[in-house]
């Protein structure tokens, strides 16, 4: 490995002026530079390929490598100050983090907080990139995953950034996390039809559908005696969900049940109301004078 001194020794031999401040500056890029590289060339596949060996999915790897990309730039500047002789680093960084801690601590609340909160979205994993989840009046695809915020694309095409302890402090609803999701519609059917043959028309629509799965089967639950209608609930099943699935299958499936209901002349009343009643005045004769002939 590089040493100052010699070199030191050749650049005053030379004639170059402040020979010793010299030489140290180029040993310390030197060094910097070499074990950055054989830490990228090395370090780097190994690491990546222990990750991948975990099953850990890209998004996860992603910021794992960045941590150890950082270590690597630390150990190159703590071996490079040590061959420069420029004392050590280790222990001048202690000094300058110790005499920093409480200014930095007070400014930096939020990104330490989001970056916690990041390290838990990474070990539990309520959410991957490609899900869909919703939170707090919002909905959307999640982009992107970092240590400190999260993109989310809304079925509006707009790109929210979530710091990430919004999302671990509050409830995320995730309906895309299973391989199946249970849809529910209720039916509102006319008091003077028949319960048994809606159920039987709500049924045979739901085989029907190509992506209502049979495995569980669709179910018909009376839940409601409403002012003007009873109320069927339909439930159903589909695979390997997402929002698209989600509001195409219900549309055909919905828009289909209500064909057939025309179709058999069931009704789906909507909510009335009938008022009644009168109005009585009085006094009127004070008020209003007869007119003059």
């Amino acid at each position: 490995m590089m040493q100052v001194q010699p070199l030191a020794d050749l650049l005053t031999g030379l004639g170059v002026p402040a020979a010793g401040s010299i030489a140290s500056a180029v040993v310390f890029v030197v060094v910097f530079v070499l074990v950055y590289i054989l830490g990228k060339a090395i370090v780097l596949p190994i690491v990546d390929r222990s990750l991948k060996s975990r099953d850990l999915d890209t998004h996860a790897r992603r910021p794992l490598k960045k941590v150890v990309s950082i270590g690597i730039v630390f150990v190159a500047i703590s071996v490079a100050f040590g061959m420069a002789e420029y004392g050590n680093f280790l222990q001048s960084l202690a000094t300058i983090a110790a005499a920093a801690t409480l200014a930095i601590g007070f400014a930096m609340q939020d990104v330490i907080s989001n970056f916690v909160a990041g390290v838990f979205i990474y070990t539990d994993k309520p959410f991957r990139i490609g899900d869909w989840i919703e939170w707090d009046g919002n909905s959307g695809v999640v982009e992107d995953i970092s240590l400190r915020v999260t993109r989310v694309r809304t079925f509006d095409n707009e790109l929210l950034t979530v710091p990430n302890s919004n999302l671990t402090d509050g409830v995320i609803k995730n309906p895309v996390a299973k391989e199946q999701l249970r849809l529910k519609f209720v039916f509102g059917i006319d008091y003077d039809d028949d319960i048994d043959e809606s159920t039987e028309i709500i049924l045979d629509e739901a085989r029907a559908h190509p992506e209502i799965m049979d495995d569980p089967e669709p179910s018909v639950r009376l839940v409601e005696l409403g002012d003007s209608s009873v109320g069927l609930q339909s439930r159903i099943w589909i695979k390997d969900p997402s929002r698209s699935d989600f509001v195409k299958t219900r549309a055909e499936y919905v828009k289909a049940v209500k064909q057939r209901f025309d179709a058999e002349d069931i009704n789906m009343p909507y909510p009335n109301r009938t008022i009644g009643g009168g109005l009585e005045m009085t006094g009127l004769e004070s008020v209003v004078e007869p007119a003059d002939d």
